[in-house]
């Protein structure tokens, strides 16, 4: 079944989490979201090209504006999944599932230059940085960013 994309407006509902995956890629559903609303006005607080947005793009061997203008002629996330399967660097679903699974269980703690403001950001929001990842980190701060818009 193909999932159409629906423009969000960023301002009132967060990205698709990162883990959501179209082609077997993490990221890729969120930046699509974000991408779309960085075209339509909607994007609120978050960056499209950011450096999550910006490991997708390295990992297949894009940029921004190539994914941009996929994204802009795509109909739904899965044609953008196949769009990246089919573009830039050319990765195999082995490669694709092991650097995926890797995102998804990364966290900033073995990288001194960010592990500070992770732990931060995590005891912000009462995530333990030992046991928590990055993708847990950005799903707990969408949540928190819309519960005080709706308080």
């Amino acid at each position: 079944m193909n999932t159409p994309i629906i423009d969000r407006d960023l301002t009132k509902q967060a990205p698709h989490s990162p883990r959501v995956r179209i082609g077997g890629f993490v990221i890729a559903c969120r930046a699509v979201d974000k991408c779309r609303a960085s075209l339509t006005g909607m994007l609120g607080e978050y960056h499209y090209d950011c450096p999550l947005d910006n490991m997708l793009f390295g990992f297949k061997g894009i940029n921004a504006e190539l994914f941009k203008a996929a994204v802009q002629i795509a109909k739904d996330y899965e044609e953008v999944g196949t769009w990246l399967e089919t573009h830039g660097t050319a990765k195999t679903a082995g490669e694709i599932k092991t650097w995926s699974d890797e995102m998804e269980a990364g966290s900033p703690m073995k990288d001194p230059a960010r592990r500070a403001k992770f732990m931060d950001n995590c005891c912000r929001l009462m995530l333990n940085p030992e046991t928590n990842s990055t993708f847990d980190w950005l799903e707990a701060d969408d949540r928190a960013s819309f519960r005080r818009k709706s308080a």
